[in-house]
């Protein structure tokens, strides 16, 4: 979709220009990927016009499979972005009613194609969010996942500006029956009945809780994740649950927020990389918790830093003081 943002840090009531870029979370997540070599197809549904070539154009730049956005609908899903700075945080305004992808219809993506040889596939629970067929979307690819022994991991993303709690919380009870990998916040799990939103997630003891009810509900769920901003928001920290290795929390990192928006998704990305890579360990935690804090020095919703810039700040020691 595409993001307007006030030039220089201003609020929309005093700018006379805007910055422009493409974003989502599935495709923040995609555009990360390809930065780390890994081959990634965007599934989507943009309109044929002049938005709709430039989000295209702007993917296939960033080395992402485009073949597979059905192209159609009236116009690109939007939000307006407004920076915040402590103490107010950022204030998001959505505009994606009637676009192309909400309008989707199920029938317009033939998943057991799409996803006949993959290894991956990752969605985000915006997506369910934005129209009522969009639930039929998703399981149609998680079951097409399943017949073709893919990986799914699932960032809830829970946004109450799209859909009310309970709507959120039906749906996305019914979409994480089919999930192996949940990244999910305190507040999230209270779609799931798990009260923890008072507690700190950096904590191990709170972490194993939320992780393992979530581990109790959903079988299929074999790791659930989290980043977290800790130290009033100067550093970012990660907690993995692993079904058959425990708890691993990683180091923190510093920040220098340029822009915090797609951290989330960059975090996501890294430790699909990390997983595909590698075994479950504390240095794959690690650079996940560093890509999300190497976004947050990248002006947009792309994290365009490259796996030896990440690697080289996940082998710092922590925060540095």
């Amino acid at each position: 979709m595409l993001r307007l943002s006030p030039c220089d840090g201003l609020r929309f009531e005093q700018a006379v220009a805007c910055d422009c870029f493409f974003g989502g979370s599935e495709a923040n997540v995609a555009v990360a990927l390809s930065h780390y070599g890994v081959g990634a197809t965007f599934v989507s549904k943009l309109p044929k016009n002049v938005f709709g070539d430039a989000a295209v154009a702007r993917l296939r730049g960033c080395g992402v499979d485009v073949s597979e956005i059905v192209r159609g609908g009236k116009r690109i899903g939007m939000y307006m972005a407004e920076r915040g700075a402590d103490p107010c945080s950022a204030i998001c305004t959505y505009d994606r009613d009637n676009s192309s992808f909400a309008k989707a219809s199920i029938d317009e993506f033939e998943w057991d194609r799409i996803l006949k040889d993959k290894q991956w596939f990752h969605f985000s629970g915006i997506t369910p969010a934005l129209d009522p067929e969009m639930e039929n979307i998703c399981v149609a690819a998680c079951k097409a996942a399943r017949r073709n022994n893919v990986l799914i991991s699932c960032d809830v993303n829970y946004r109450s500006k799209l859909w009310d709690f309970d709507r959120a919380s039906e749906v996305m009870r019914h979409l994480c029956q089919y999930v192996n990998v949940l990244i999910v916040n305190e507040e999230e799990a209270r779609l799931f009945g798990i009260d923890v939103a008072n507690e700190d997630l950096t904590n191990s003891a709170d972490f194993t809780r939320m992780a393992e009810a979530l581990g109790e509900e959903f079988r299929e769920i074999s790791l659930v994740a989290s980043v977290a901003r800790i130290n009033n928001n100067t550093a970012v920290r990660g907690m993995l649950w692993s079904r058959d290795d425990g708890i691993i929390a990683s180091d923190a990192y510093a920040l220098n927020v340029v822009d915090p928006i797609g951290a989330g998704d960059a975090f996501c990305a890294g430790l699909i990389y990390g997983l595909l890579n590698d075994d479950i360990s504390k240095s794959v935690l690690n650079f996940a918790v560093a890509a999300c804090a190497a976004k947050h020095t990248v002006h947009g919703d792309f994290n365009l830093a490259g796996t030896d810039e990440i690697r080289s700040l996940a082998k710092t020691s922590g925060v540095k003081r």
